[in-house]
C-alpha cells in the first residue's frame, strides 16, 4: 500500500564572509562547509546516481551563498584551505611520533591527510571547481531540486518596509536564473519566519515604522514573484484557520454555499499541504503552498540530546587537537568531559550509519502508514534540516543521507519526491491562514530581536527609510550614471546589512564580536554611499579621485549580485 511521499529538504546558507576575514570567523566557514558538507553530499548523490537511484532531495542554496561559491576568488581560497589542512595533519603525525602517543593517533593523522587530499581532488577534478555547477548538473538530470531563499537571508517579518522583503525575493529569483538557468518554483523563507498581512508596527522608536500600517503577508510577496511553495514549522500549521478551497484559482470561502467539505478536511497535521493566505490580504491576495516540518520525525536526526549524531561511535565535534584543530576523538559519551573522549575508529561507522538509517526509514514509513490508515489518504512527510548538520556538525551525516535515500528507494510504502513533484501530485486546494511564527526558540522572533539586537533593527529601519527617500527624491528615469552606480552599491549594502545571521550570531554569542563588526561595517558603507549620492545628485561632475577609489574599494569588497537593478526596489510594495 502506498502510504505517502517523503520530502527531504536541506537549507543551505552561509552569510557573506568573502573578503571579511579568514579564521576564526570569515572565509574558513565557507571552506569548511564545502569540504565537510557540500562535496561529501555531492559525492553521496552521484554515488546513488551510479547505482541507478535518483536522490530526489530538495535543497535551497541561498543567493548570497551562490555568489560566494561562484566568486572568482573562492576556488584558490578553498584549495589553499585544503593544502593547509593537509600540512597540519602532517605536522600532527610528526607530533604524535615524537611524543610516542598511541599508534592509532598516527593512523588518524594519515586519515586526515588522505581525507583532505580527496576533497581537494574532487573539487578541482570531478566538480571542476564549481559546486553550483555540480548541483545544477544534478538538477538538469532530474535527480534533485534546487530552490531559492531570501537573497541575503533577511528576516522577512521584521523588515520595516515591504519593498525590502520584495527585493529579497526578486533578487533571489533573478539570481537563481543566473546560476541555474530557470525560474525557481519554491523558496526557503529565512528561519521559516512568516508574517501574515495585518496593521504592523515595531516597538522600536523609529518614526514611520512605530505606527500601525498595513503590511503584505509574506505569501503575497512570494506569490507576486511566482514562488509556489515555502516551508514552515509544525506549530503554525496546527494553529491554522481554514479559509476555504481554491477552485480554478478562485477562493471559495468555508461559509459559501458552493463549499463542500471533504472527509478529514483541514486536519491541520504536518502531513498535509495547504495553500497559505492572509485573512485580510493587502495587495494581490495571492497564495503559496506550505510544507510543514514534522517535528517528531525530524528531531530523531536534529536533537542534540537524542539525535543519531550523539552516538558514541561518531566523530566528536567539539574536541580538537591543540596544534591543528583537527578532530581525533569520538563522541564516547555526549555528557562526558573532554578528557574522557576516546579515539575515533572510522571502521565502526558503516554499521552505525546503516542501523540509524534503517531506524529513520522505519519511522517515516510508520508515520505515513498510520496517517493513511486513519484518514484514507496518502500523506506528505517533510523534514527540513540545515545542510551543515550533515558533514559539519555530524561528520558522517552525508553517509547517513545516502543510506536513507537508498533504503527509501526500495521501500514498498514511501517514495522520495522533490517538493515540486509533490505539489504537482497532490494539487492541494485547501486554503488556510497561519499565525506569525518562525522555527526559532518558542516559535517566535526572540532569537532575532531582543535586548542584545534591537539596536540593529533601529539601524535597519533608519537605513530603509533613508534609501526610500533617496529613490523618491531622485527619479530613476533621470538619474545620472554616477548616481545609479553609487545607489546600486548602497542597495547591496542595505541587503547585506539585513542578513538575519548577524542577529543570530549576536544573540547566541557564537560570534558576537564578528557579527557586530560586520553589521557596523555595512551600515557605515551604506551611509557613506548615500551621502556620496547626495553629493553628486545635482551635478553631472565626475567622481573625485578620492570618492572614485572609495566606491571601487566597496564594490570590490562586497561584489555580489552584479545583476541588481534599482528598479527592483518596487514601489508596488511601498
Amino acid at each position: 500500500m502506498e502510504a505517502g511521499n517523503y520530502v527531504f529538504m536541506l537549507h543551505t546558507h552561509l552569510p557573506f564572509v568573502l573578503h571579511h576575514g579568514n579564521w576564526p570567523h570569515g572565509s574558513d566557514w565557507l571552506c569548511e562547509a564545502v569540504a565537510e558538507c557540500y562535496i561529501p553530499l555531492l559525492n553521496s548523490f552521484n554515488e546513488l546516481m551510479a547505482e541507478g537511484i535518483k536522490p530526489k532531495i530538495t535543497l535551497d542554496i541561498s543567493p548570497i551563498l551562490c555568489e560566494q561559491l561562484e566568486h572568482i576568488d573562492f576556488p584558490s581560497l578553498f584549495e589553499q584551505y585544503c593544502f593547509n589542512k593537509i600540512r597540519l595533519a602532517i605536522e600532527d603525525e610528526k607530533y604524535f611520533r615524537k611524543h610516542n602517543t598511541q599508534p592509532h593517533n598516527v593512523f588518524l593523522a594519515h586519515y586526515w591527510q588522505n581525507w583532505y587530499t580527496e576533497r581537494l581532488s574532487e573539487f578541482t577534478g570531478k566538480y571542476n571547481r564549481s559546486i553550483i555547477q555540480a548541483f545544477r548538473t544534478l538538477q538538469d538530470q532530474n535527480a534533485l531540486e534546487v530552490i531559492t531563499c531570501g537573497a541575503t537571508h533577511g528576516y522577512f517579518p521584521l523588515l520595516g518596509d515591504d519593498r525590502s522583503v520584495a527585493l529579497q525575493v526578486k533578487t533571489a529569483v533573478e539570481n537563481y536564473q543566473k546560476h541555474f538557468g530557470k525560474t525557481p518554483r519554491g523558496a526557503w523563507i529565512p528561519e521559516c519566519a512568516y508574517r501574515p498581512s495585518y496593521p504592523w508596527q515595531t516597538y522600536i522608536p523609529v518614526e514611520k515604522f512605530n505606527k500601525p500600517r498595513p503590511r503584505a503577508g509574506v505569501e503575497e510577496i512570494l506569490s507576486d514573484f511566482g514562488i509556489e511553495f515555502f516551508f514552515v514549522d509544525q506549530q503554525p500549521t496546527a494553529d491554522g484557520k481554514p479559509l476555504g478551497v481554491l477552485k480554478d484559482g478562485v477562493l471559495i470561502p468555508t461559509w459559501a454555499k458552493e463549499y463542500i467539505p471533504k472527509r478529514n478536511s483541514f486536519d491541520r497535521t504536518p502531513l498535509s499541504l495547504y495553500n497559505v493566505r492572509s485573512e485580510q490580504p493587502v495587495f494581490s491576495g495571492g497564495t503559496s503552498i506550505a510544507f510543514t516540518r514534522h517535528q517528531k520525525v525530524a528531531m530523531q536526526v536534529w536533537s542534540g540530546d537524542s539525535g543519531y549524531h550523539g552516538d558514541p561511535a561518531y566523530l566528536d565535534f567539539h574536541k580538537k587537537h591543540f596544534t591543528s584543530a583537527l578532530r581525533y576523538w569520538r563522541v564516547t559519551d555526549n555528557k562526558a568531559d573532554m578528557m574522557y573522549k576516546m579515539l575515533y575508529v572510522p571502521d565502526w561507522i558503516p554499521e552505525k550509519i546503516d542501523a540509524h538509517a534503517f531506524h529513520f526509514i522505519k519511522s517515516i514509513e510508520t508515520t505515513l502508514l498510520n496517517y493513511r490508515q486513519q484518514t484514507g489518504k496518502p500523506g506528505t512527510l517533510c523534514t527540513p534540516f540545515d545542510t551543515e548538520l550533515f558533514g559539519h556538525w555530524w561528520f558522517e551525516g552525508p553517509q547517513f543521507v545516502k543510506s536513507v535515500l537508498r533504503g527509501l528507494h526500495h521501500s514498498p510504502y514511501v517514495r522520495v519526491v522533490t517538493a515540486s513533484e509533490q505539489i504537482d501530485y497532490v494539487k492541494p486546494d485547501e486554503v488556510m491562514s497561519i499565525p506569525e511564527s518562525s522555527w526559532g526558540r518558542g516559535g517566535h522572533h526572540d532569537v532575532w530581536i531582543g535586548d542584545d539586537t534591537k539596536w540593529t533593527w533601529e539601524v535597519i529601519y533608519k537605513n530603509e527609510i533613508r534609501f526610500g527617500s533617496l529613490i523618491e527624491q531622485f527619479p530613476l528615469d533621470t538619474m545620472t550614471t554616477v548616481m545609479r552606480r553609487i545607489l546600486t552599491q548602497a542597495l547591496r549594502e542595505l541587503m547585506l546589512l539585513q542578513a538575519s545571521d548577524w542577529q543570530f550570531l549576536i544573540s547566541t554569542f557564537s560570534a558576537k564580536d564578528y557579527a557586530e563588526q560586520r553589521f557596523s561595517y555595512h551600515h557605515s558603507d551604506f551611509n557613506l554611499l548615500c551621502s556620496m549620492a547626495e553629493k553628486y545628485s545635482s551635478s553631472k561632475k565626475r567622481l573625485t579621485k578620492e570618492d572614485k577609489l572609495t566606491l571601487e574599494e566597496i564594490e570590490k569588497r562586497n561584489s555580489v549580485f552584479a545583476e541588481l537593478q534599482l528598479e527592483w526596489w518596487n514601489t508596488k510594495h511601498s
